[in-house]
C-alpha cells in the first residue's frame, strides 16, 4: 500500500510532488506511454523511497521504457523489502556483463541457483569460465540431469566452442546441423561465424526468415556481454508467444543491456510489447536498430506493422511505401505496401502491387490471389476480381475464406446462383462457427429468393457478432421482406452503430422509408 498518511504530517506541498507524479503515472503507462509513466514513477519514488508498492510499478515501467537507472533504483528498494520478482536479478547480472564486473556477476549467479531461473546458472558460469580462460567444462557440467539447464549448456557449449575458435565454419555448421538448434541459437552461432568474416557459411545456417534475405552483415565478436545477451534472448524467444509478459520483457529488456548491439533482442521486445497492446513502447524499441545491420529490414517491417496498430497509418504508409519503392524492394515489401493501401482504402492503389506480387511469383499460395482478388473487387473491377478470386479457389479448394469471397461476389451480382450457393454451403460447412461465412450464406438464399431459409442462419451470425454492422444490415433486410418491419428498423438501428458513414446514410434512408 502506498505509503502517503506520512506525507500529511507535513506541509501540504510535501506530499502533493510524489502524489501528483504518482498519479499521473498510472495515467501515463494504462496510456501506453511507457517513458512518461517511468519519469513520473522516478518523482515518485524519490518522495516515498521505501515503498514497495511504487517500487515495484516503478520497476516495470522502467524495463518497459528502457529506463535502467529507475530499474537499478526501484530493484534495490524491492530487494531490501524482499520482494522483489525473479527477474530483478537478471538486472545486475546483465549490468556485470556488460562492464565486466566477475564479482557482481558471480553474486548474480548466485542469487540465481535460489530461484525458478536456475536453469541459466551452468550457461552464464560456462561464459564467465570463457571470459576468464578458465576450464569451461566444469561450469557446463553442472547443469547435470535438468533436461532444460542441460539443452541450453549444450547450446553454449557450441557458441563458446565459436568463440574460442575451436570450430571452422565448416565443422560448426555440421554440428548445428546435427544439433538442429532453435532460430535465436542459428542465428547467434551465425553472427559468430560472420564475426571471423566468413559471411557465406554463416548465410547458409539461417534458415529464419528474419535475416534469410538480409541484404547487411550480421557479424560480431564474442564477448562476456555477447554470450549472456544471447542466452537472455533465447528463453525470451522461447516464452514470448505464450509466456508470462513481464518476465519476456525483462528478458528482452537485459538481454539489451548485456549487449547494446544485439538488435534481435529488440525485436523480440518489440514484439513482448505489443503483446500487451504497448505500441508506443514497441515502436521505441525498435528506434535504435542499426540502419546497417542485419536486422534493419525486418524491423522496418516489424514498426509498419506497429505503426498500424496504433493508429498511425499514414506514418506506417509512408514507410511502406518507401520499402516498396526502394530498388532493392523485395516481394515482401510489396505486399506489405498493398496491405496498408488496402488499410488506407486506397484498393485501386492496392490491387497494382498485388499485381506485381502475384507476377513476380506465380507458385503463390491461395491467399495471395485472394488479396488480390479482394482488391479489385472493392475497386469495381468485378471482372478481374472474379477471375483473381477463382484462382484463389483453384489453389485452395479447401479454404474457407476462399470459397465464401468467390461465393459471395458472384450471388451479390447475381451470377450463376446454383453454383455461387454451392461455394457458400461449402465454405459453411468447413467452418461452422465462423459468422460472417454463416451470414454469407443466409444472405446468398436471401438473394435466391430463399427468404425464410436465410432467417435463421443470419440470426445466428447477428447472435454471434452483435457489434457487426453488415450482418445487421442483412437481418434488417430479410426482416422487411418478411412483413416484420419493427424488427427490421431495429437491426438497422444497431447497424448504424457500428456503420461507415457511407453506410450509416444508406441505413438512414433505409429506417426512415
Amino acid at each position: 500500500m502506498i505509503a502517503i498518511a506520512a506525507g500529511w504530517a507535513g506541509p501540504a506541498v510535501a506530499a502533493s510532488e510524489p502524489l501528483a507524479a504518482y498519479l499521473a503515472a498510472r495515467v501515463a503507462a494504462a496510456d501506453g506511454r511507457a517513458k512518461a509513466a517511468a519519469d513520473d514513477f522516478a518523482v515518485a519514488l524519490g518522495g516515498w523511497p521505501d515503498d514497495p508498492a511504487v517500487a515495484v510499478r516503478a520497476y516495470r515501467e522502467a524495463m518497459i521504457s528502457g529506463n535502467e537507472t529507475l530499474a537499478l533504483r526501484a530493484a534495490r528498494v524491492l530487494e531490501a523489502e524482499k520482494v522483489a520478482p525473479m527477474d530483478v536479478v537478471l538486472l545486475d547480472l546483465a549490468v556485470a556483463a556488460r562492464e565486466g564486473d566477475a564479482k557482481r556477476f558471480d553474486a548474480a549467479v548466485a542469487r540465481l541457483d535460489e530461484g525458478p531461473l536456475r536453469i541459466l546458472s551452468p550457461s552464464l558460469r560456462g561464459w564467465a569460465a570463457w571470459d576468464r580462460r578458465q576450464p569451461v567444462e566444469p561450469a557446463l557440467a553442472g547443469a547435470g540431469k535438468e533436461p532444460v539447464a542441460r539443452k541450453l549448456a549444450d547450446e553454449t557449449r557450441l557458441l563458446i566452442a565459436l568463440s574460442a575458435r575451436q570450430l571452422d565454419g565448416k565443422a560448426a555448421r555440421l554440428l548445428i546441423e546435427a544439433m538442429r538448434p532453435p532460430a535465436d541459437t542459428r542465428i547467434a552461432a551465425a553472427s559468430l561465424i560472420a564475426g571471423r568474416g566468413d559471411e557465406a557459411t554463416a548465410r547458409a545456417l539461417l534458415t529464419d526468415p528474419l535475416v534469410r534475405a538480409s541484404r547487411k552483415t550480421l557479424g560480431a565478436k564474442p564477448s562476456l556481454g555477447f554470450g549472456v545477451s544471447r542466452l537472455l534472448l533465447r528463453v525470451a524467444g522461447e516464452l514470448v508467444s505464450e509466456g508470462p509478459r513481464p518476465l519476456v520483457i525483462a528478458l528482452g529488456r537485459t538481454a539489451l543491456i548485456a549487449d547494446p548491439h544485439n538488435d534481435r533482442a529488440r525485436l523480440v521486445l518489440a514484439e513482448a510489447l505489443s503483446k500487451d497492446e504497448a505500441w508506443t513502447a514497441a515502436i521505441a524499441a525498435l528506434e535504435d536498430v542499426d540502419p546497417r545491420g542485419a536486422f534493419a529490414h525486418r524491423a522496418a517491417i516489424v514498426r509498419i506493422g506497429l505503426l498500424a496498430a496504433a493508429d498511425r497509418q499514414g506514418e506506417a504508409l509512408m514507410l511502406a511505401k518507401g520499402l516498396a519503392t526502394d530498388k532493392r524492394a523485395t516481394v515482401d515489401d510489396w505486399q506489405v505496401y498493398a496491405d496498408q493501401l488496402i488499410a488506407a482504402s486506397r484498393p485501386a492503389d492496392a490491387a497494382a502491387w498485388y499485381e506485381k506480387v502475384t507476377e513476380a511469383d506465380p507458385a503463390l499460395p491461395w491467399a495471395a490471389w485472394l488479396q488480390y482478388g479482394g482488391a479489385l473487387d472493392q475497386a469495381g473491377r468485378k471482372d478481374e476480381a472474379d477471375a483473381a478470386l477463382a484462382r484463389a479457389v483453384a489453389l485452395g479448394p479447401d479454404e474457407p475464406l476462399a470459397l465464401n469471397y468467390l461465393g459471395y461476389a458472384r450471388i451479390e451480382r447475381g451470377q450463376d446462383v446454383p453454383a455461387s450457393l454451392a461455394l457458400l454451403e461449402r465454405a459453411s460447412k468447413l467452418a461452422p462457427e465462423d459468422a460472417s461465412i454463416t451470414d454469407s450464406l443466409g444472405w446468398g438464399y436471401y438473394k435466391a429468393g430463399q427468404v425464410r431459409r436465410a432467417l435463421p442462419l443470419v440470426e445466428q451470425a447477428a447472435m454471434a457478432e452483435p457489434a457487426n454492422s453488415e450482418i445487421n444490415d442483412h437481418l434488417g433486410d430479410i426482416y422487411w421482406a418478411l412483413g416484420r418491419h419493427y424488427e427490421a428498423r431495429y437491426a438497422w438501428r444497431a447497424a448504424a452503430l457500428t456503420a461507415d458513414e457511407g453506410a450509416k446514410v444508406e441505413l438512414a434512408v433505409k429506417i426512415a422509408r
